[in-house]
């Protein structure tokens, strides 16, 4: 094992930096542990800008030369947009990122983080690691996902603080009725399947819709206990075949690794059993419902683990959540790119829906965006931010929360009153449409200024081409409004 972890401590990755010792000690553990577990295949996979898994598989043998020299991929994989096309000029000298970087289709570097190894439950031969990406020459792609989180994570260590999160995701799963996978059923994108609901609905937290769904609840739970991941509780959720999962506090990253894991883990489970999962926020069904991802959060000092969003004894806000809660408000608009990144997600922004339509906070109010759950004495005191769609990409959503309260702090700014009346007050309204949030997240000076005008043009040029590509395909509502009337 020791010749091992010195093979890939003396490799490619180890020379630049992406491997220490400590890293290659572990992933000498887990080639031991790919033997004894049986595991045939493993799938090396990152988070994209849409936080979606990409990868590849690799046989048992070859796991040892990843962690050495790490897998190469295409770099268009990191310049597509939602229907998977290349939005930047690849074949040129200069896609948007200086010359000869990210041209010609040319490969990136998957890292492998030997911490992130589980055996996938929905195929129990195969075994996932997640990576991080750089460009093949070792060096860093300052908008990659995992890269944009850790930079936010240095900054707030750096102040001698910890974020703590915890997540409850609202996602749909419907039986598959046609899989529309004919020839002329493909394209960028191809056709969805059709669907039917496994519940009525409507029917919020009812014993008689949780024992229809508890069969497909039990699997998801288990592949959550088997992924490791801190499972809390399962929910029938208001919507048709809508449901809830929730999960324990822990670490930005960590929790960030979860949620692609758990969309992943469900998405393949749904499939595999006829069914489908999706993230997508308010699908196109009849009598749906849309749905949010909360996004609980608090601050802990980093050496003495104080919570420091507990009020004072009087119920006094702390200044610590004060300074926090107004950097996230102050940000919204342009974070808003981060946390609600499709087209679809801004349908969810109306009033008395249980989701927020404005920028403001209240106490334990869920129809403002932040919701405070603070109590004096209570260590669990926190807030939940209701702005996002479970669409998001998390490395992103984590990071815009932590720059935007940050900011509060070193900014010193403090948070208005809170709101009793969210849908009837006069707080701004979040963006309405996905190119509102794109300009605010362009005219803002919080990404420039901590992550670097780079991953502002980049994300910006990626939604700028779904948002093109939305306006000029005709919708069902024009046809209906106009195809008679005219």
């Amino acid at each position: 094992m020791a010749d091992i972890a010195s093979d890939i401590a003396a490799g490619f990755l180890a020379e630049h930096g992406h491997m220490t010792p400590d890293d290659a000690r572990r992933a000498a553990d887990v080639i031991a542990r790919i033997e004894a577990d049986g595991i045939e295949t493993v799938r090396f996979s990152f988070a994209d800008q849409h936080g979606v898994l990409r990868g590849k598989t690799m046989v048992a043998g070859a796991v040892a030369s990843a962690f050495r020299n790490g897998i190469t991929a295409p770099s268009t994989l990191l310049l597509k947009d939602t229907s998977h096309r290349t939005v930047f000029p690849v074949w040129g000298t200069d896609a948007g990122f200086g010359a000869g970087a990210l041209v010609g289709a040319g490969d990136i570097l998957l890292v492998p983080d030997p911490a992130t190894y589980r055996v996938l439950p929905f195929s129990p031969h195969s075994a996932s690691i997640l990576c991080d990406v750089v460009q093949k020459d070792g060096s860093a792609i300052p908008f990659s996902a995992r890269t944009v989180l850790k930079t936010a994570l240095d900054k707030l260590t750096e102040r001698g603080l910890k974020l703590i999160c915890g997540l409850e995701v609202e996602f749909h799963i419907f039986r598959i009725e046609e899989t529309r996978l004919d020839h002329g059923d493909a394209g960028m994108p191809g056709l969805p399947p059709e669907t039917s609901l496994l519940a009525h609905g409507y029917q919020l937290l009812t014993e008689g819709v949780y024992d229809m769904l508890e069969g497909l609840m039990d699997e998801l739970r288990r592949g959550c206990e088997t992924l490791g991941l801190p499972i809390r509780s399962m929910e029938a959720e208001f919507g048709p075949s809508q449901l809830e999962f929730t999960f324990d506090p822990d670490h930005p990253m960590a929790h960030a690794d979860a949620m692609m894991l758990f969309r992943s883990m469900t998405k393949q489970y749904c499939r595999q059993r006829g069914l489908h999962g999706t993230f997508m926020c308010r699908p196109k069904v009849d009598n749906g419902a849309a749905s949010g991802w909360h996004l609980h959060q608090s601050v802990e000092d980093l050496q003495t683990g104080d919570n420091l969003f507990m009020p004072e004894s009087d119920g006094t806000i702390s200044p610590t959540a004060s300074a926090w809660i107004a950097g996230l408000l102050e940000h919204a608009a342009e974070c808003c790119l981060l946390t609600t990144p499709t087209v679809n997600g801004y349908k969810r922004y109306q009033p008395y829906q249980l989701a927020p339509d404005r920028i403001q906070w209240g106490h334990d109010n869920k129809g403002a965006m932040i919701r405070a759950l603070f109590s004096p004495h209570d260590r669990a005191s926190r807030i939940e931010n209701r702005v996002a769609e479970p669409a998001a990409n998390p490395y992103y959503y984590f990071a815009s929360q932590i720059l935007a309260g940050l900011d509060g702090l070193a900014r010193g700014l403090e948070a208005p009153a809170p709101v009793e009346t969210p849908y009837d007050s006069g707080a701004p309204e979040l963006p309405k449409s996905l190119i509102s949030a794109v300009e605010a997240f362009e005219a803002g000076t919080l990404f420039t200024g901590t992550i670097g005008p780079e991953f502002v043009a980049y994300l910006s040029r990626i939604k700028r081409a779904e948002w093109d590509r939305y306006l000029t395909t005709v919708s069902e509502w024009e046809q209906r409004e106009y195809f008679t009337l005219f």
